[in-house]
């Protein structure tokens, strides 16, 4: 009898490769898969369905996607539903534009998975007796020990943990990532194998309602007058040293978009929204010893009483670092790295591992400077 048989799966289909392969390998293993595509209403420009250029494409969630994962679903012979969640979507875009007015750096990908792809999916699911939610990340769902714990995907260069770690112990419980055990080539061979017409469509860029990622203009669009405005950019002793059109413009670690020339490479390494003002320095100055990090998510029973060894990324797509991290309060953490990380940027995720094991992680508030 297949793994599945009996069982009920709501699957975020978003048109592309991945998702059409896990629906695929899901129907092999004998469950029973609804096909569900979230309308989000973003701002993503239209492309050509099923475009097999194999270069890279903006967003995931046009007309054209829809589209290609209805026709993926009439192949496999599964129901699809068009959800529309243009609202919550609007929330997660509403939170983009404040963060950066409060002079962090958002990952929106993370936030729609966990209110969107694995919050309001869930509800849906929860609707029509489905037992579980899947999706085509590159993550896998261990329960060999009786839970469900988080684990990397074994292709690390496409490994998609980092943007699952808000994920509860409810919903990890719920969830099945079909293709989490395989490489990238396996998974477009399965669909090209099945039959399926996006075996070979490029992957989507993250941020799917930024078309021309040209972030603070979207920023300005939703913003109120005024709210972006022009400031001053200081160096590290805090000399004048030009205008800028507003702190939102800049993240931590940038380098473009300066407009000075001092004679040496310059980067952002601060912004203070309060005065409106973006710190300038050298490399150097990027280096933090540690992080700060809030609104945690932790996916162990145990807590560490003190620091404990970890490994842990600071964004989705940096390498993992040896570290140690310890809780500071009941919802904050402390990462403390073996070596000066660069550009510790407040806003994004840091997310801690024990060898592929996810152990949970939090948003950046604060990175710690190398002196302290």
């Amino acid at each position: 009898m297949a793994v599945g048989t009996g069982k009920k799966v709501v699957l975020a289909m978003s048109g592309g490769v991945d998702s059409s392969a896990a629906a695929a390998l899901l129907l092999e293993d004998g469950y029973e898969v609804v096909g569900c595509f979230m309308r989000l209403g973003s701002e993503s420009p239209e492309p050509e369905a099923c475009d097999t250029s194999g270069s890279r494409k903006q967003g995931c969630c046009s007309v054209n996607d829809a589209a290609d994962a209805r026709h993926v679903a009439a192949i496999l012979g599964i129901p699809f539903y068009v959800l529309n969640f243009k609202d919550d979507f609007g929330r997660i875009i509403d939170h983009f534009v404040r963060e950066y007015h409060a002079g962090r750096t958002p990952n929106p990908c993370v936030r729609c998975n966990d209110w969107l792809k694995f919050g309001k999916l869930h509800d849906y699911a929860r609707s029509i007796d489905a037992d579980f939610v899947a999706s085509g990340h590159y993550a896998r769902i261990d329960r060999s020990s009786g839970g469900a714990r988080l684990r990397r995907g074994l292709d690390r260069r496409k490994d998609q943990s980092y943007v699952l770690f808000g994920a509860d112990e409810h919903r990890r419980a719920q969830m099945l990532l079909p293709i989490g055990g395989l490489q990238k080539d396996e998974t477009r061979r399965i669909a090209e194998q099945a039959g399926l017409p996006v075996f070979n469509k490029p992957d989507s860029q993250e941020i799917c309602f930024v078309p021309d990622n040209d972030y603070a203009r979207l920023v300005t669009q939703r913003s109120e007058p005024g709210e972006v405005a022009s400031g001053r950019i200081v160096d590290t002793e805090g000399k004048d040293l030009g205008e800028h059109p507003g702190h939102q413009h800049f993240t931590i670690g940038q380098r473009r978009g300066l407009n000075l020339a001092l004679g040496y490479p310059i980067y952002v390494v601060d912004k203070r929204p309060e005065s409106n003002t973006v710190t300038v320095g050298g490399r150097e100055h990027l280096l933090a010893s540690g992080a700060v990090a809030d609104q945690i998510t932790w996916h162990e029973s145990m807590r560490p009483s003190g620091f404990e060894r970890c490994d842990v990324k600071i964004r989705y797509n940096s390498s993992a670092v040896p570290a140690r991290v310890c809780f500071r309060a009941e919802d904050e953490i402390e990462v403390r790295f073996a070596e000066p990380v660069e550009a510790v940027t407040p806003g994004q995720a840091v997310v801690c591992y024990r060898e592929d094991l996810v152990l949970g992680g939090g948003w950046i508030r604060e990175a710690l400077p190398v002196s302290a």
